[in-house]
């Protein structure tokens, strides 16, 4: 995909034109992110998990700026009648899906990660694994805004045809 392909005014033109079942969609895939990622984490308290060290006060931000960018990313999804054919699967989803695994890894309990435990040990994922965390959560958000630029672009982005 080109750069050339992503526009920062046809997403916005894009976001403009949604009816109110995008925005439904975004807003349920929004909270489903949020709980998905959230309720496992502990960032959401609940009975069911819990967390050996404290949320970070960073936590709370990630997790809901990579909820609603994975809410528009999903109803990017939404087709409607008057759109432009789907977007290729390598034209964000790759991207998308990346970021919402790497922001469950951001927002996690550093020593609750069994691979890094097996790998680090409790020490080691407190001295190195949960400093890089924030820098995961930055990376989390910055694919799921590159995908979600990506998708809105295509949305309004005028399909080219092949000459004979």
């Amino acid at each position: 995909m080109s750069s050339s392909s992503r526009s920062w005014s046809r997403a916005g033109t894009a976001l403009r034109g949604w009816r109110s079942r995008q925005w439904a969609v975004a807003g349920a895939g929004a909270l489903a992110t949020a709980i998905l990622v959230g309720v496992p984490t502990d960032v959401v308290p609940n009975p069911l998990f819990g967390r050996s060290v404290p949320v970070q006060w960073w936590n709370y931000p990630a997790l809901a700026v990579t909820a609603v960018l994975a809410g528009i990313v999903l109803s990017t999804y939404v087709r409607q009648p008057w759109s432009s054919p789907e977007p290729k699967a390598e034209d964000g989803t790759r991207l998308g899906a990346i970021g919402g695994v790497l922001s469950f890894f951001a927002v996690g309990c550093p020593v609750c990660n069994k691979l890094i435990l097996v790998l680090l040990g409790a020490s080691g994922a407190l001295s190195y694994w949960a400093p890089l965390q924030p820098l995961l959560a930055f990376l989390s958000v910055g694919l799921l805004a590159e995908a979600a630029l990506r998708r809105l672009s295509l949305q309004t982005a005028c399909p080219v045809t092949a000459s004979a």
